[in-house]
Parts: C-alpha cells; sequence; structure tokens
C-alpha cells in the first residue's frame, strides 16, 4: 500500500491521492521483503547502496536512513532529523502499546529531495511512485520535497515517517480520517534542548503554541473554517474518501477528530483499545461500536470540539456535559468553575422564556511575574465576574463571566455551536432555544489549568 500526501500551509491546498500498487520499490535491486501485517518491510540495504552510488548526502540512526541532495548548511536542523526519528519511533511504539525493543530491527529510508531528476536517474525514484507534491510514502521508503521551514519540515519528514511506521508495524488499512489524522497527530511536536547542548523531540499532538509548529496552521484553519461557517461536520470527516478530499480543511478536520477521540475523557479509554486492534477498513464502523456510542452526542462534541479550538486546549476540562436541565421555576444558585469550559448549570429554559442574573465571588485567574523586582516575584491574579482588561480573548475580557445555549440550527447557517445569552456581572437573559443554559468563563483553553476558584451565579425568573 502507498499513500501520496501532498501538504502545503494555510495559504495553500492539500491533495492527497492514495494508490495501492504491488510493485516492487526499487527498479533494479534485488530486495528481499518480511511480511509484516498487511504490509511488507522492503529492505533498506539496497536503496542505501543506490544512494552511495549517486554520491547523495547519507544520514543514519537505529531506525532511519535518510539520503538527501540538500546542501549542507550549517544550523538548518537536517542532520538532527534521524535522530529524531528515533526519539519519535518511541513514542509511535507507545502510542499503540508497542515495546520499542520488540522493534529494534525496524528500519525506514526517506529520501529528502531538492532535485526530483537527480533522485530519479540514482534509481530512487522509479517511474512507479506516482507525481506527488510534498510526500509520498510506501511501505517503510518515504520521500518528502525540501521545505525552507526547518518546523514544517520536520512535521512533514514526522508525518510520512509515521505512514512508514502504521503500514509496516501495525498494518494500517484505515479510511482516510483515521490514515491522515493520526500522521498529523503523531508527527506534531516541537524540539527542546537539553542542559547538555542535545535536541529532544517532544510530542504535543495537541500543540501549546503556534511558534513550536511554524507553517502547520492546522489550527488556524480550523478557527477560519468555523468564521466562514464551512467547518465539516464529524460526518463529513468519517466518511471522506480516497481521492476525494484535497484541501487542507481535511487533513485539520481528520487531524482534531482522532485528537477528539484519543483525548476526550468519554472516548479516549475506548478508543485507545481499538487502535490497538486491526486497523483495517472497517475501523469507522468499529468506532461506532464503541461502548456507550450515541452518534448525536460524538457529533455535538467534535462541533463543540471545532467551535472553541485553540493552542494546547484540553479536552478534557472542556468536556461539556449535555443533560438537559430541570426547567428554572425559581432561584437558583450554581457555582461556574474558573478551570472548565463550557458547564452545565443543570437549568432548563424555553425559548423566549427571560431570566435575571447575579453573580458574587472572586477567581483566580492565574498570574503574572513581576520582572522589575529582585526576586522576579510571582503576583496572583484575581477577578469577579467582569474579567479582567489586562488580557483579552476573542474580544472580550479574560474571565468575564460568558452565559450561553446550544443552538442546533444556528440562524446564519452554520455548524451548531454555543451563542451568547449574557455576559458580566449581573444581567438578564432571553432563552434562545429550548434547552439547557450554560456558563463559562472567558479565555485562552491552554491556561484552565492555572485558574483556582468558582464564581456564584444566581439565576431567577423573569415572571
Amino acid at each position: 500500500m502507498r499513500v501520496d500526501l501532498e501538504l502545503k500551509t494555510v495559504r495553500g491546498a492539500t491533495r492527497i491521492v492514495a494508490w495501492a500498487i504491488t510493485t516492487i520499490l526499487i527498479v533494479g535491486a534485488a530486495q528481499a521483503e518480511e511480511p509484516v501485517g498487511r504490509a511488507r518491510i522492503v529492505a533498506v540495504g539496497p536503496s542505501e547502496a543506490l544512494a552511495r552510488r549517486a554520491g547523495l548526502r547519507l544520514l543514519e540512526s537505529k531506525h532511519l536512513v535518510l539520503a538527501t541532495d540538500r546542501p549542507l548548511r550549517e544550523g538548518d536542523g537536517v542532520a538532527d532529523l534521524p535522530a529524531v526519528f528515533d526519539q519519535a519511533f518511541e513514542v509511535w511504539c507507545h502510542h499503540y502499546g508497542m515495546n520499542p525493543a520488540d522493534h529494534a530491527d525496524w528500519r525506514c529510508f526517506g529520501c529528502l529531495v531538492v532535485d526530483r531528476e537527480r533522485f530519479r536517474a540514482a534509481g530512487l525514484l522509479p517511474d512507479s511512485v506516482p507525481p506527488f507534491k510534498n510526500g509520498f510514502c510506501d511501505r517503510n521508503h518515504f520521500w518528502l520535497m525540501d521545505q525552507s521551514n526547518p518546523s514544517y519540515r520536520r512535521h512533514l519528514f514526522l508525518h510520512e515517517g509515521v505512514h512508514a511506521f502504521t503500514l509496516t508495524l501495525r498494518g494500517l488499512a484505515t479510511p482516510v480520517w483515521y490514515n491522515e489524522g493520526i500522521a498529523e497527530y503523531l508527527a506534531t511536536h516541537r524540539l527542546e534542548t537539553d542542559v547538555d547542548g542535545k535536541i529532544r523531540f517532544v510530542s504535543s499532538p495537541i500543540p501549546t503554541r503556534p511558534e513550536d509548529v511554524e507553517q502547520l496552521g492546522r489550527i488556524e484553519m480550523l478557527v477560519e473554517l468555523r468564521a466562514t461557517h464551512k467547518v465539516p461536520s464529524l460526518e463529513d470527516v468519517l466518511s471522506l474518501r480516497v481521492g476525494e478530499h484535497g484541501s487542507i480543511a481535511d487533513y485539520s478536520a481528520s487531524w482534531a477528530a482522532v485528537a477528539m477521540f484519543a483525548n476526550h475523557p468519554a472516548y479516549a479509554k475506548a478508543f485507545a483499545k481499538l487502535e490497538r486492534g486491526p486497523l483495517g477498513p472497517n475501523f469507522t464502523k468499529q468506532l461506532a461500536a464503541m461502548p456507550g456510542w450515541d452518534a448525536a452526542r460524538v457529533s455535538r462534541d467534535f462541533d463543540s470540539l471545532t467551535a472553541d479550538v485553540d493552542y494546547g486546549i484540553d479536552l478534557e476540562r472542556v468536556a461539556v456535559d449535555w443533560s438537559p436541565g430541570i426547567p428554572l421555576v425559581g432561584p437558583r444558585r450554581f457555582d461556574v468553575d474558573a478551570a472548565r469550559g463550557w458547564q452545565n448549570t443543570g437549568l432548563a429554559m424555553t425559548a423566549g422564556n427571560r431570566s435575571t442574573f447575579t453573580t458574587k465571588g472572586r477567581v483566580g485567574l492565574g498570574s503574572v511575574t513581576d520582572s522589575s523586582s529582585k526576586t522576579s516575584a510571582v503576583i496572583p491574579i484575581e477577578g469577579e465576574a467582569d474579567g479582567i482588561t489586562l488580557e483579552w480573548y476573542r474580544g472580550r475580557p479574560t474571565g468575564r463571566l460568558l452565559i450561553g445555549q446550544w443552538i442546533d440550527k444556528p440562524a446564519d447557517g452554520g455548524r451548531p455551536r454555543f451563542e451568547m445569552l449574557a455576559e458580566g456581572a449581573s444581567g438578564e437573559l432571553v432563552a434562545a432555544v429550548d434547552g439547557p443554559i450554560f456558563a463559562k468563563l472567558n479565555g485562552p483553553p491552554a491556561r484552565l489549568a492555572d485558574r483556582k476558584g468558582t464564581l456564584a451565579v444566581t439565576f431567577k425568573p423573569v415572571p
């Protein structure tokens, strides 16, 4: 099985074409093959010999031989790629519950290409490899075109590496959404430098900062799709077919689907078990057969994620309770947890009915460091229901109380989402639909864990 992957930045387009080809990869080289799962591991030695004969630069590690015609340039990060690959390999093994030691002999051959014709002349880019824009993988051999941005080059390199890993060691033959979603998920990372100066791969499937994933643009794309009412539903994502998708939106949404199933408390445990079983064509059907699966709830959870997605989003803290609630017939108090996303108040209202609300209390919203002091003192930040104007998030002060409802059919025709009914320390709200009332304190989801305390909100129906 081969996977042809084309990736560009947010401004570009993305195209993926998958090919089923049974011909041997490198023309003219006798290759021993070892069956593993659904795909066969192709011996790396013959490809390495062709690369040496062609005078290509070779970079090697335990699990990778990388051939490139890119000129040696100080500080471009290319020399670090094999070591990064080996560290990532261990993360991939652990994701699937595999012991890396059991696969110590697994190796992959990659080509980092500047001039296609040079690789073609070397016998390393045979005619059996279909045209590709940026990346292509066949079993444990892959190719990627060189990228100007080191971070994006590494991501594309690891994305292809995940394909090689899953095709050969996991026998992956899943639908497109998982095939591409897991490659995006496991390739997303940042680099850190140890005290001894060594580069360290840090897996960050949900990136915490945009500077860690330069030019990747998956989160930005989802935000843009939401703003333009073009974000796909979960059903759209799960039904993606080979050759029928090609935009960066599809990669972003596929990543989001895998991220949700792998991290949301309602699905994470069952999904991990599913991933460690056969990864075949019926994977989506097996997903829907997981214990407790509720298609309507899962769809709503995905819409909620794409509506609020941001760097460092903690899917456990933003998980929503969709319980119907009880009618608001008298004054009722609800304590809003500062460290969580949208929270079900347990109170339901009928469309058109009104309620007043008042608030009481202060919550911790994190801290700042006073760099002007000799001790760099850490100063806690607190706020009330109106929030603090020291920092704004999505057009509102951080920590500001937001009250809303989930709207299945927004008037603008967009995907279902939370819509605000009221905000601030006190006021009046009018229910937009029949259903529960939700509340949260505004702010970036990446910093929810830094918050402390609750804000008391009292709702009182208006006769």
